[in-house]
């Protein structure tokens, strides 16, 4: 398996022959979906949902398909055909590619402020990513990927994440709200020099990809 990341929350995983886009929101290059077979949204907010980009690719592409939440999948009138709506404790296959569904609500960004829903996505048993929330994935996952900062989160919450988790490695995602030196300091305090997670830490940049094996 394959990752390579593409702005912020997208995450683009190979798996054989198939390829999955995740969360390609709005400050993702729309290349990341350029020969996708499937598109996985975990949360309607425009950072991980970018709906005219995302009904430019399946116009584009007849065989591309959808699978997201219901709030998501109500959003997309059309091509509902080809939108599959999951939640909590549902799974699926993707080309060889297994995938079950965790978590139902995005985080409490102010209790003023209306819930989400928001789902997370585990493939193969082995890679985690967990859209706008700290959803713990059903067991130790070789991989989790990280929501690094976010108006909902704080670096301690961050840290003690990553230590419940148990993944034998953590890859920052959802980082565009930071500066580069706000990502050095939060990226520190989740790696090594920072007061322990037990997890490695692999720092992708845009474009950039790690071979999970």
């Amino acid at each position: 398996m394959r990752i390579t990341k593409f702005g912020h929350a997208c995450v683009r995983v190979e798996h054989g022959d198939t390829t999955v886009v995740v969360d390609p929101g709005m400050f993702t290059d729309p290349a990341a979906l350029a020969g996708a077979d499937a598109v996985l949204i975990t949360h309607e907010h425009m950072d991980h949902f970018e709906e005219s980009r995302l009904r430019a690719a399946l116009e584009a592409d007849p065989a591309l398909r959808v699978w997201t939440n219901t709030a998501v999948a109500a959003q997309l009138e059309g091509v509902a055909q080809r939108v599959t709506a999951v939640g909590e404790g549902d799974a699926f296959e993707l080309g060889g590619l297994g995938v079950s569904v965790h978590g139902e609500w995005h985080a409490v960004i102010h209790p003023d402020i209306p819930q989400v829903c928001n789902i997370g996505f585990l493939f193969d048993g082995r890679l985690f990513h967990p859209g706008d929330a700290f959803t713990l994935p059903p067991h130790a996952v070789d991989t989790l990927l990280l929501p690094l900062a976010a108006p909902w989160s704080k670096a301690s919450e961050v840290i003690d994440y990553v230590r419940e988790a148990g993944a034998h490695r953590a890859v920052p995602v959802h980082e565009a709200v930071l500066s580069p030196v706000g990502f050095a300091v939060h990226t520190r305090l989740v790696g090594p020099d920072g007061p322990g997670t037990g997890s490695e830490l692999a720092v992708l940049g845009d474009g950039e990809s790690l071979e999970l094996g």
